[in-house]
């Protein structure tokens, strides 16, 4: 599944939108479950970390749609921030 189809099968999930609010308070619930995840105590609350970071790419596709951002635009931009840090901090 590509980028732009993830936004179709999101906005078929998702049917309204969200704003930058609203998606700061859903990242701290999917980091929450995350961090559940790495305490192992996952196993009481059902969270598997596979659905976690699932529901972190998903959502953040959706979420820079919602918020008028071209989500491969956000992710060439990432990729070039992770080059620029790894390269200036010797990481790689």
């Amino acid at each position: 599944m590509n980028i732009s189809e993830i936004l179709i099968e999101e906005r078929k999930i998702w049917s309204f939108e969200s704003n930058l609010e609203d998606i700061v308070i859903n990242l701290t619930v999917i980091i929450g479950d995350l961090a559940r995840c790495a305490r192992g105590a996952s196993k009481d609350y059902g969270e598997d970390p596979r659905k976690e970071l699932g529901n972190l790419i998903t959502s953040t596709i959706r979420w820079c749609d919602d918020l008028g951002y071209d989500p491969h635009e956000c992710i060439e931009l990432a990729f070039e921030a992770q080059r620029k840090f790894v390269k200036d901090e010797s990481l790689g």
